[in-house]
């Protein structure tokens, strides 16, 4: 179809939108990485004191980072950070009270680890913090109100703060404080070399399986993690503005003492994954900088092979006895073809507006900046009053 006079229609071969995001490839796990990159970098940790968090704080730490450890339970936090100062020799393990559903206790978490950060910025933030305990929302309690009358209790959504409005506040201090980083880049580099990169922006979400599939009687975790991936899928697509690098791990059933009974009943014959392999997958994502706007599934080690078929598509392979191209894996990317399937979609709208700028011209342009001006007069106005 012939295009209007005039008017510039989108290429038959655009951009692609990763690339507009400065998204990087799917993560390829046959590259090696090295913790080593991280020395001397800060890296703030909430819920750092326990599970997965105390994890990343010994590992980090022991590769020469600066770690801050937030949590709520003091005791655990200062046990953690004598233990991995003896065992590591590394003095620049802090603990900080931190409690991620009190906005002030937060600011206050980042304020000192940047006082005690020894190039006083944070270079890594990983929104770790995070509770499953007994779902309630299904069982509602009553109440007797100022009348007398039985009415609905209020439900307690801790799960839904902890897990979501916790990390919504984390989020919101790593874009304040990792664009102030001494020696940080405010752009994200096209050539990225993670044994040279002295300094980082990056913010890391922990999510879990339960951000992609609903799990039965947990109904406010499966609202708070759909959440967290809300939060990745839109930032991810604009935090390159800032120089930020966002990436994220979501979780399967674990083998850790916060899996109760009753969810080891359900996963019995089945496999559930092991602590040390959200570590490395986590590890990967904060220590090379050539990672961008990536999410990582991690659950149960299993093999695998490609599919004969030509599809891409792995495989489980039971014995792997003379089969070739066989790999043991637990790490899998989530949401990897987010960005090519809204490809068209995304570069017929942007072109239709943009026709659309160029029909009006300049003369489009004055209005809209005489009605802005216009708005704003009627809006101050309207305050006065």
């Amino acid at each position: 179809m012939a295009s209007a006079p005039g008017l510039a229609m989108p290429s038959t071969t655009p951009q692609p939108l990763r690339e507009y995001i400065h998204q990087s490839l799917p993560v390829d796990f046959t590259i090696p990485y090295s913790t080593s990159w991280l020395k001397s970098k800060t890296i703030v940790v909430t819920g750092g004191a326990s599970g997965f968090g105390a994890g990343f704080c010994r590992d980090w730490a022991a590769a020469g980072a600066n770690v801050f450890v937030g949590d709520i339970n003091d005791h655990a936090g200062e046990a953690l950070v004598q233990e991995v100062r003896k065992t590591t020799g590394n003095q620049n393990i802090h603990y900080i009270h931190c409690d991620v559903t009190d906005w002030d206790s937060q600011v206050g978490f980042f304020k000192k680890a940047v006082e005690l950060s020894p190039n006083k910025g944070i270079d890594v933030v990983v929104a770790n913090a995070g509770i499953a305990t007994t779902d309630t929302f299904m069982i509602p309690t009553t109440q007797k109100n100022a009348e007398g009358e039985e009415v609905p209790r209020k439900p307690n959504l801790k799960i839904v703060d902890v897990n979501l409005l916790g990390v919504l506040y984390t989020a919101h201090l790593a874009f304040y404080h990792l664009p102030k980083n001494p020696d940080s880049s405010a752009t994200l580099s096209p050539n990225p070399d993670p044994e040279k990169d002295a300094r980082d922006r990056c913010l890391i979400l922990v999510g879990s399986m339960a951000s992609l599939c609903g799990i039965p009687g947990q109904a406010q975790y499966g609202v708070a993690k759909h959440g967290v991936l809300g939060l990745f899928r839109s930032l991810r697509s604009t935090s390159f503005a800032l120089g930020v690098r966002l990436n994220m791990i979501c979780p399967y059933f674990i083998d850790t003492p916060i899996v109760p009974a009753l969810a080891r009943s359900l996963l019995a014959g089945g496999a559930m994954g092991k602590p040390e392999d959200v570590i490395d997958a986590a590890s990967r994502l904060v220590s090379d900088t050539r990672i961008r706007g990536r999410g990582l599934v991690v659950g149960p080690k299993v093999k695998v092979r490609p599919k004969e078929d030509g599809s891409g598509q792995m495989e489980l392979v039971e014995k792997d006895e003379g089969k070739k191209d066989v790999q043991e894996r637990a790490v899998w990317e989530a949401c990897v073809d987010d960005f090519e399937q809204s490809d068209t979609f995304s570069r017929n709208f942007v072109g239709l507006l943009t026709a659309v700028t160029a029909a009006r011209g300049w003369a489009g342009w004055a209005g809209d900046m005489l009605a802005a001006v216009r708005h704003a007069i009627v809006n101050r106005q309207l305050v006065k009053r």
